[in-house]
C-alpha cells in the first residue's frame, strides 16, 4: 500500500487535465504500462530461474545504467546486505572490477547475464568479449555459461543468440533501457535470487491502473508529477529522494536515472530549444542528515524533497540501557526502539525543512514487499511519462547520451 503525506508541502494544486495527459502518454506507444500484463514471459522467466538456481553459485550481470540499476535495487530490497552475494552486477569497465570479480567466481558454476537492449553498448560488449573469451579457453560451453536479454531482433547479441542457440529473454522494442525493469531486465536476477516476481508485477499493475485513471484524487503517478512541474516552474529544479530504509537507497539510484534521462532535454516537442530538466539528488536518511542537511537547510532554497518512509519497519530492535548516570545521553533513557528513533529523526528533518520554507513531502509505504517495489517502480515511471508531457518534451529519447556513445565509437575506430 503507497500513500502521500502532503502536509509539508502548502498549498498544492494537484487538479490537471488528467484526461489530455494519459491520452497523450497513449500516443507515444510506449510499452512500460503494458508489459505487466506479460504472463508468458513472467512464466518462461520463472521456469529458467527455477533451474539455474540449482545448477549456479554465481550470477555476474553485465550491464550499464537501466540495464543494471533495476536488478541493483532488487537484489538491496530483499536480499541479506551483508552476506555473500550470489548476484554480482558489472555496472562499470574499470579493470579492477572484472579482475576482482574473478577472484570469487568460478566459472564452472557462473551464469553470465548479458544485458543490452542495442547489442552494441560498448561497456557491456567489451564486457561480454572478455568473458566469452575465458568460457572459450577453459573449454566451457557457452550456451550453459550465458543467458542474453536483448532486443527481439536487432543486434549482435540477438544474432550470436540465434546461431548458437544461448538462451535468451526479450526487451520489447517499446520499452527503453531505463523504463525496463519490468521486463526481463528487472525480472530475470530478482527471479534467479528466489524474489517473487508475480507480486512484483501485482503491485505494478495495481499503479498502473492508477495511472491510467482520470481520477486525479486517486491517480498517484498524475499527482506526483504536479509537484514536481509546479514546483519546477517556481525555480525548485532540484528534486532530493531521501528514502529512511537502507534497503531503499537503490530505490533512489534507479530514479535518479530515470529523471534525469527522461527530462532533461534541449528541444521541446516542436523542436524549440527549451534546456528543461529536473536534478535528481539521492540521500538517505538518517546517513545523509550528517553530510547533506546543512545545505539543504540554509543553502539555496531550489529544492524539492522527497521522503520515502517504512511504517511497519522490521526488525525493532530495543536501544538498550548500557551506561547509566549519563545526562548528555538522557534522551536515549526511554526504553526506545531504533525503530522509533529512526521515525522520529525523519520526522525532525521534514520539519526543518518546513520551517526553512522548503518544500517537501512523504511517500508512505507500510512494509518493504514485492508489492509495494512493483508499485514504486509503476508510480515513478508513470510519474516521469506525466513529466515530460507537462515540460512538452520527449520523455523517451536520450539524444545527449546517444551523442556521446557516438564520439566514443568514433574514437575508438581512430586507435
Amino acid at each position: 500500500m503507497i500513500k502521500f503525506d502532503l502536509k509539508n508541502l502548502g498549498s498544492q494544486n494537484l487538479e490537471g487535465n488528467i484526461g489530455a495527459y494519459i491520452e497523450a502518454v497513449k500516443t507515444r506507444k510506449q510499452g512500460f504500462y503494458k508489459i505487466v500484463d506479460d504472463k508468458k514471459t513472467a512464466k518462461a522467466v520463472l521456469k529458467f530461474a527455477k533451474t539455474a538456481r540449482k545448477k549456479y553459485k554465481h550470477f555476474v550481470l553485465l550491464g550499464i545504467g537501466g540495464s543494471s540499476l533495476g536488478p541493483i535495487c532488487l537484489e538491496q530490497s530483499f536480499k541479506h546486505l551483508f552476506k555473500e552475494k550470489k548476484l554480482i552486477v558489472l555496472d562499470n569497465i574499470d579493470p579492477v572490477v572484472l579482475a576482482e570479480t574473478e577472484e570469487v567466481i568460478d566459472y564452472k558454476t557462473t551464469l553470465f547475464l548479458v544485458v543490452t537492449k542495442s547489442g552494441t553498448t560498448p561497456e557491456t560488449m567489451s564486457q561480454y568479449f572478455y568473458f566469452r573469451n575465458k568460457i572459450n579457453k577453459k573449454k566451457l560451453d557457452p550456451k550453459k555459461h550465458f543467458v542474453f536479454i536483448t532486443d527481439p531482433e536487432k543486434g549482435l547479441l540477438r544474432k550470436i543468440a540465434n546461431e548458437e542457440k544461448i538462451p535468451s529473454f526479450e526487451i520489447p522494442e517499446n520499452v527503453g533501457g531505463r523504463f525496463s525493469v519490468l521486463t526481463p531486465v528487472g525480472l530475470l536476477p530478482a527471479a534467479l535470487l528466489d524474489i517473487k516476481i508475480e507480486k512484483i508485477l501485482s503491485g505494478a499493475k495495481k499503479m498502473r491502473d492508477q495511472f491510467l485513471s482520470k481520477n486525479t484524487k486517486t491517480n498517484l503517478p498524475f499527482q506526483l508529477a504536479k509537484i514536481q512541474y509546479d514546483l519546477a516552474k517556481k525555480g525548485k529544479s532540484i528534486n532530493v529522494m531521501i528514502p529512511y530504509a537502507q534497503k531503499l537507497s537503490r530505490m533512489a539510484d534507479w530514479y535518479r536515472q530515470l529523471l534525469a534521462e527522461s527530462i532533461g532535454k534541449k528541444f521541446n516537442l516542436e523542436q524549440e530549444i527549451v534546456n528543461v530538466g529536473i536534478t535528481p539528488v539521492n540521500a538517505l536518511g538518517v546517513t545523509d542528515q550528517h553530510s547533506q542537511l546543512q545545505l539543504y537547510n540554509e543553502g539555496p532554497n531550489d529544492k524539492l524533497f522527497i521522503f520515502i518512509e517504512v511504517e511497519k519497519l522490521k526488525p525493532i530492535l530495543k536501544i538498550p540501557k548500557a551506561h547509566k548516570g549519563n545526562k548528555d545521553l538522557d534522551y536515549l533513557d526511554k526504553n526506545i526502539t531504533f525503530n522509533q528513533l529512526l521515525q522520529i529523526e525523519k520526522d525532525a528533518t521534514a520539519s526543518a525543512l518546513t520551517k526553512n520554507n522548503r518544500p517537501n513531502f512523504t511517500i508512505k509505504i507500510d512494509e518493504i514487499n514485492e508489492e509495494n517495489i512493483g508499485a514504486l517502480f509503476m508510480l515513478f515511471e508513470g510519474a516521469t511519462a506525466f513529466l515530460g508531457e507537462m515540460f512538452n518534451i520527449n520523455t523517451f529519447d536520450q539524444p545527449g547520451v546517444e551523442l556521446s556513445k557516438k564520439l566514443t565509437k568514433e574514437a575508438l575506430l581512430k586507435l
